[in-house]
């Protein structure tokens, strides 16, 4: 909601202006097969105080391949316990077995209500796959004044 010339502006409206910004990296490496597993310490929980605010994420996913495989590796967002439909993905080609990518997928969520919101990073890491700590995300957060 647009502040009006000449309207009183309160506290509240000024400090929700401002946009928040969290980050978590993983604490640790995960190795395959994992599938559908939360990243150890890539999780961000804050509390918004209007409706409808919004969250920007930018992630980045440390695959590193420890032996040949052609099985698909993913990490996606998670947002208040339901999973996001797209995907940082990563999947090796026949043949090779030292390739490495960090692979990486923004979002743009919407906040419907205020309150409690946790976002995790999850993944799925296959057999012949390690999924290293440099694993991250940043979020900002804007609130509607």
């Amino acid at each position: 909601m647009p502040i009006s010339a000449g309207q009183t502006v309160t506290a509240g409206q000024l400090n929700r202006m401002q946009p928040v910004p969290y980050e978590a990296s993983a604490s640790g490496s995960l190795v395959g097969p994992q599938t559908g597993v939360d990243v150890p310490g890539a999780t961000v929980t804050f509390t918004t105080t209007t409706d409808n605010a919004v969250a920007v994420v930018n992630t980045s996913f440390d695959f590193d391949f420890s032996a040949a495989t052609t099985t698909l590796g993913s990490g996606r967002l998670v947002v208040d316990g339901v999973a996001t439909t797209r995907f940082a993905l990563f999947q090796q080609g026949p043949g090779a077995s030292a390739d490495r990518v960090v692979a990486g997928q923004d979002y743009r969520v919407d906040l419907g209500t205020a309150g409690s919101h946790t976002l995790v990073l999850n993944v799925t890491v296959p057999t012949g796959m390690t999924l290293n700590q440099y694993t991250a995300m940043v979020v900002t957060v804007y609130e509607v004044v």
